[in-house]
């Protein structure tokens, strides 16, 4: 299946299975998922990231965190779309939920959240909101 826009299904397919009540989910591998889900990890937002398989099947493994059996994530919003790039300076990095919540930005150091972003003086394309 050709997916045009990965991270957006990515974002949806953990949506789904959060409302749904999973415990995994499972999606084609990419090294910006990845490290998109390791900064989901280190936020707190999911419990583990594990890769299955080898090649063109490889697969990501996200193991979803609940509490008192309610997902933690409780949105997740989609803001740099293919067709309207969106992007911010190291200081108009935008505060999610009143700080509540987490903005994932690609900069040229990688892919990191806002508090992070920020603290390393950059800026980049805002890839999603986590609250």
């Amino acid at each position: 299946m050709n997916i045009q826009d990965p991270i957006a299904d990515m974002l949806t397919r953990i949506r789904n299975a959060g409302a749904a009540s999973l415990k995994e989910v499972v999606m084609p591998h990419s090294i910006m998922k990845a490290q998109i889900a390791e900064v989901m990890k280190a936020e707190g937002y999911i419990a583990d990231v594990n890769s299955a398989g080898e090649g063109v099947h490889k697969t990501l493994v996200l193991t979803l965190k609940y509490f008192r059996s309610k997902p933690v994530i409780e949105g997740l919003k989609k803001i740099s779309k293919p067709s309207c790039r969106s992007y911010c300076g190291s200081k108009e990095i935008p505060k999610v939920r009143n700080g509540l919540g987490t903005v994932i930005l690609s900069t040229p150091k990688g892919i990191l959240s806002g508090a992070n972003a920020a603290g390393q003086n950059v800026g980049g394309e805002i890839l999603c909101y986590i609250w």
